[in-house]
C-alpha cells in the first residue's frame, strides 16, 4: 500500500491530505448506511418473513440502523434482554425485577431464538448439517431432537465465550440416551466454528504446541484468512499466511490520524458490526472486553444549500420509495425468469415515472439520495444490480443494533493475527495444486504445502492478478465473472473540536445533481469511539467510481463546502481539518474495489459456486463474496475463513483415513527426497558450498544439469560418511547447461560471486527440490537408474522420460 502525502492549502490554513489505496469488508458499513430502506423484502426459501413498522419523522429516531424483517418467532427484544445479561446486564425479562426460573419449554424457545440469530433454522436442518450427516434420517423424531441438543450448545457456549465447552459439560443439562446426538452437534458445532472459537485465553490455549495435521497455505491476512488461521492451529495443522500487504486486516484497515496535539483511530474500511445478535464478531468483542458504541438512530438530512429536508416532505418521499421496491418486487415476481436480466435501477426509474413519483427538483433529489443509500448498501451502481437477486441475503441478516468498536477494528485483528505466522510482503501471482499438494508463488519463492486457502478479494479474482495452474474450472471462473464487485469510498477528517455536536452518529445531505447523489451523502462521527472528534463522508455509486480520479484537495474542499453549507448559516464555524485522508479502493491492486454484490445475469448461486473447493480438496476459497447469507461483511468473511477451516480439517481428515493412495504419495516425495540426497552425494563437480550432478546419458556442454546450493555451513570440506550435514544444512537447487556450470566452478571471488552470477548474469532461481520440475525429475530418475546399472556391472539403456532439448527451462 502506498500513501502519498499531499500539503493541502485552503482557505484559513494548511491541512495535510492524504490519498490512500486501502481495502475487507469495507462492507455496507451500517447495511445500508441508515439501513437499506428495503420494507417489504420478497420471501425467499422456506422462510416465513414478517414486515416491521419504523417510525418516519426527521431528525428523530428514523433512520432506523435494525433489520427490519425477521421470522415470525424471532423476539428482537428478548435477544436484547438476552446479550445483555451475557454481557453483565439487568436479567431479562424486565429491567428492575427479579428473573424467574423458565420453565422447560420457554428455555427452549430461547435456545431455539440464539440459535436463529447465528443463522440455524428453528425446525431444519441446515444443508451443512444435511451433508455432515448429523443424523441418520432426516425429518425424523431423531432431527427434532438434535435440533433441541444443537440449539442447547449454541446457547449454552454464548452464554460465557471466554470458557471452552466441552462434551461432558453438555452431558450435565442431557439426558444420557441423547448422548449419541450430543456427540454429532457437538462435533459438527466444534468443526466449522460455531463455538470455541476466538482469541479467549481459555481458546487460545488449545492450540497444540506442536502441529502434527497437513499443512495449510493460507493466501491473506485479513478477517477471512485469520479466523480460518486461528481454526487450524488449534485443529493441529501447519499454517502459514501470505500476506500482500505490511500489515493484517485487508480491507480492514485502521488509520491513526495526529496533529495539534490530537489522535483518533479512523476506520478507512470495514467499519461496523452490522447487527449485533449472533454476530462473531462481537463475540471476539466480548471475549476481549470491548465495549461496543451502539449507533445511534438520528439521522438528520439536509438539502444542497443546507436546510434541514422538512419533516413533511421527508416522510412522504421515503414511504413513495419504499411502496417502489415493493412494486419492483412484485415486478420481479411476476416476471420470473425474464427478471434475471433487468437491472433494479432500471426498473425502479420506471416505476417512478409511471408513478409520477419525485417530479419536482426538491423531492428529486430526496429521492436520489435514497438510491444513493442503496448504492452504498450494495456497493454498486443500481443500474448494474440485479432485480431477481439484488437482496437474496436479507432473509439472513443479523440481528439487533448495528455498532462502532471504539479504538477501531484494528483491535480485533491484532488479536486475531497474535500468535499467527505470517509472512507480510507476500504478492501471490500463481497458484498450483494436484492431487500431490499444493504450490503458492510470490515473486521468486516458492511456498509448498498440502493444501492452500484463497482469501483473495474478488476484484483481484476478476483482474486475474493470480494464475491458476490448472485453470479454475469453468463454473467457478462464469461465477467470479458473473458477480459484481463495487466500490465505497470516504474522505475521513481530524478536527480540532467536533463542531457537528455530540448528539449524532450520522447526518445525510442531499447532492444537486442526480449524477453526484452518492457524493459525501452520508457523514459519520466517530467522535464518540475514535478518541478525537473525526468525522467521515462516504462516497457510493457513480461518485466513488469518479472520486479516485479526484484530487484529494479538490475532494476535500467540496466536503468543507458541504459542512459549511449546513453548519455556517447556524452561526458554527467550520474550521479546517487537522488532517485528511481520502480513500482509494478501487486503485488498490490487492483488492480493486469494497465489497460484492449480486450483479445482473449472477444470483446467490454464484457465492455458492465461488465457495466451492477444488483440485480434489486441494485448493479452498473464503472471503465475504463466497459467503451466500452474509456477503459485503465482516462477520460474513470471518465467518467464511470459520467455515472452510472446518472444510479443510474434513478433507485432510478423510484423506489420511481413507486414502491409502495419498500414502502412497507421500513415500514417493518422500523417496525422491532420498534419492535427491543420494545422488548427490556423488556429484560431478563440487566446489565451495556448490554441487553439480550433470546428466549421465551425454556429455554435450549444451545439456542440463542440477546445481545445489547448501546453506548452513562453510566452504565444503571432506567429511564423514556418518557426518550429519545434510540433516543439519538446507538444499537449494536450480538448472543450468553444463557450460554454465563450468562457467561457475571457473569463476574466482568466492559463492557470493557465484550468487551473484546465477541470479544477475544467467537469471535464474534457486527453489527447493519440489520446484525442479519435469527436467529435474528427469535427471534424477536417469541419473539414479544410471549408478544402480553401473553397481551391478550390467549398464541399462535408459529412455528419459523427458526429452533435455537445450532450452531455458519455464522455472528460470
Amino acid at each position: 500500500m502506498v500513501e502519498m502525502e499531499l500539503e493541502v492549502k485552503l482557505n484559513t490554513g494548511t491541512s495535510r491530505t492524504s490519498a490512500v489505496g486501502q481495502t475487507n469488508a469495507q462492507q455496507r458499513d451500517v447495511k445500508g448506511a441508515v439501513e437499506k430502506r428495503k420494507r417489504k423484502r420478497l420471501e425467499t426459501s422456506s422462510v416465513v418473513l414478517q414486515e416491521t413498522t419504523v417510525g418516519v419523522a426527521s431528525g428523530k429516531s428514523i433512520r432506523s440502523l435494525r433489520q427490519q424483517t425477521r421470522a415470525p418467532t424471532y423476539d428482537e427484544d428478548l435477544l436484547d434482554a438476552v446479550i445483555d445479561q451475557q454481557l453483565g446486564g439487568t436479567p431479562f425479562p424486565a429491567r428492575g425485577r427479579k428473573r424467574k426460573p423458565l420453565s422447560v419449554e420457554k428455555e427452549v424457545d430461547v435456545e431455539a431464538m440464539i440459535a436463529a440469530s447465528i443463522g440455524f433454522p428453528r425446525e431444519s436442518l441446515t444443508e451443512e448439517e444435511i451433508e455432515a450427516g448429523v443424523v441418520a434420517s432426516a425429518g425424523s423424531l431423531e432431527q427434532a431432537n438434535y435440533i433441541v441438543v444443537r440449539n442447547h450448545i449454541l446457547a449454552k457456549w454464548r452464554e460465557n465465550v471466554n470458557a471452552w465447552l466441552d462434551e461432558d459439560t453438555v452431558m450435565e443439562s442431557i439426558r444420557s440416551q441423547h448422548k449419541s446426538l450430543v456427540a454429532a452437534a457437538y462435533k459438527f458445532l466444534s468443526t466449522f466454528g460455531y463455538i470455541n472459537f476466538g482469541v479467549a485465553p481459555a481458546i487460545k490455549s488449545r492450540i497444540p504446541e506442536e502441529a502434527t495435521k497437513a499443512t495449510v497455505i493460507i493466501i491473506g491476512a485479513g478477517l477471512a484468512g485469520l479466523a480460518a488461521a486461528r481454526q487450524l492451529l488449534a485443529f493441529g495443522h501447519k499454517v502459514i499466511v501470505l500476506e500482500g500487504r505490511q500489515r493484517p486486516g485487508g480491507r480492514v484497515y485502521t488509520k491513526k490520524m495526529v496533529g495539534e496535539g490530537l489522535a483518533a483511530a479512523a476506520d478507512l474500511g470495514g467499519s461496523v458490526v452490522t447487527g449485533i445478535h449472533g454476530n462473531p464478531l462481537g463475540v471476539l468483542a466480548r471475549q476481549l472486553g470491548f465495549p461496543l458504541h451502539k449507533i445511534r438512530e438520528k439521522c438528520p438530512l439536509y438539502q444542497p444549500g443546507g436546510l434541514p429536508v422538512k419533516e413533511e416532505m421527508d416522510a412522504r418521499v421515503e414511504a413513495q420509495f419504499n411502496k417502489l421496491l415493493d412494486r419492483a418486487s412484485k415486478w420481479r415476481e411476476e416476471m420470473n425468469t425474464v427478471a434475471d436480466s433487468i437491472s433494479l435501477g432500471t426498473t425502479l426509474e420506471t416505476l417512478r415515472e409511471d408513478a409520477g413519483v419525485a417530479v419536482n427538483a426538491e423531492e428529486r433529489q430526496l429521492f436520489d439520495w435514497h438510491l444513493a443509500n442503496l448504492e452504498y448498501a450494495n456497493a454498486g451502481l443500481l443500474s448494474n444490480l440485479s432485480l431477481a437477486f439484488w437482496d437474496q441475503d436479507d432473509p439472513y441478516e443479523m440481528g439487533g443494533d448495528h455498532c462502532f468498536l471504539p479504538g477501531g477494528n484494528v483491535r480485533l485483528v491484532a488479536a486475531l493475527a497474535e500468535g499467527v505466522p505470517i509472512f507480510y510482503g507476500k504478492t501471490i501471482h500463481t497458484i498450483r495444486y494436484s492431487s500431490e499438494g499444493v504450490q503458492v508463488i510470490a515473486g521468486e519463492q516458492i511456498f509448498e504445502g498440502d493444501m492452500a486457502l484463497c482469501t483473495a478479494p474478488l476484484g483481484v479474482l476478476k483482474r486475474e492478478a493470480i494464475k491458476f495452474e490448472p485453470e479454475l474450472p469453468v463454473r467457478k471462473i462464469d461465477a467470479i465473472k458473473r458477480l459484481g464487485f463495487g466500490l465505497l469510498n470516504k474522505v475521513v477528517m481530524l478536527f480540532s473540536h467536533p463542531f457537528w455536536g455530540a448528539e449524532l452518529d450520522t447526518f445525510g445531505h442531499l447532492a444537486e445533481s442526480t449524477n453526484r447523489r452518492g457524493e459525501f451523502f452520508l457523514f459519520y462521527s466517530y467522535a464518540a469511539v475514535s478518541g478525537g472528534p473525526l468525522l467521515l463522508a462516504l462516497v457510493a455509486g457513480e461518485a466513488a467510481i469518479n472520486f479516485e480520479c479526484m484530487p484529494p484537495i479538490e475532494a476535500v474542499t467540496r466536503v468543507l463546502s458541504v459542512l459549511r453549507g449546513i453548519y455556517e448559516p447556524r452561526g458554527v464555524k467550520v474550521p479546517d481539518p487537522i488532517q485528511t485522508v481520502c480513500t482509494r479502493w478501487g486503485g488498490d491492486s490487492l483488492c480493486y474495489g469494497s465489497y460484492s454484490n449480486v450483479a445482473v445475469g449472477a444470483s446467490g448461486d454464484d457465492y455458492d459456486i465461488l465457495a466451492e473447493c477444488v483440485g480434489d480438496g486441494r485448493l479452498f476459497f473464503a472471503g465475504e463474496a463466497t459467503n451466500r447469507r452474509y456477503p459485503a461483511t465482516m462477520h460474513g468473511a470471518f465467518l467464511s475463513g470459520l467455515r472452510e477451516a472446518g472444510n479443510i480439517t474434513t478433507f485432510a481428515g478423510s484423506r489420511i483415513v481413507s486414502s491409502k493412495g495419498e500414502r502412497g504419495i507421500q513415500k514417493d516425495i518422500q523417496s525422491f527426497a532420498t534419492i535427491l540426497v543420494d545422488i548427490f552425494k556423488e556429484p560431478d563437480l563440487q566446489f565451495g558450498c556448490f554441487s553439480v550432478v550433470f546428466d549421465p546419458q551425454t556429455n554435450d556442454l549444451k545439456s542440463y544439469v542440477i546445481v545445489r546450493l547448501t546453506i548452513g555451513k562453510g566452504e565444503r570440506k571432506e567429511e564423514p560418511e556418518s557426518s550429519p550435514t545434510d540433516q543439519q544444512s538446507v538444499h537449494l537447487y536450480t538448472i543450468i547447461s553444463r557450460r554454465q556450470a563450468f562457467e561457475l566452478l571457473e569463476l574466482r571471488g568466492g559463492d557470493k560471486l557465484r550468487l551473484i552470477y546465477l541470479s544477475d548474469k544467467l537469471g535464474v532461481k534457486l527453489v527447493g527440490r519440489r520446484g525442479l520440475g519435469v527436467i529435474g525429475d528427469g535427471i534424477v530418475s536417469v541419473t539414479k537408474w544410471n549408478r544402480a546399472a553401473r553397481k551391478v556391472n550390467s549398464p541399462l539403456n535408459i529412455t528419459p522420460v523427458t526429452s533435455f532439448a537445450a532450452k531455458t527451462p519455464k522455472s528460470q
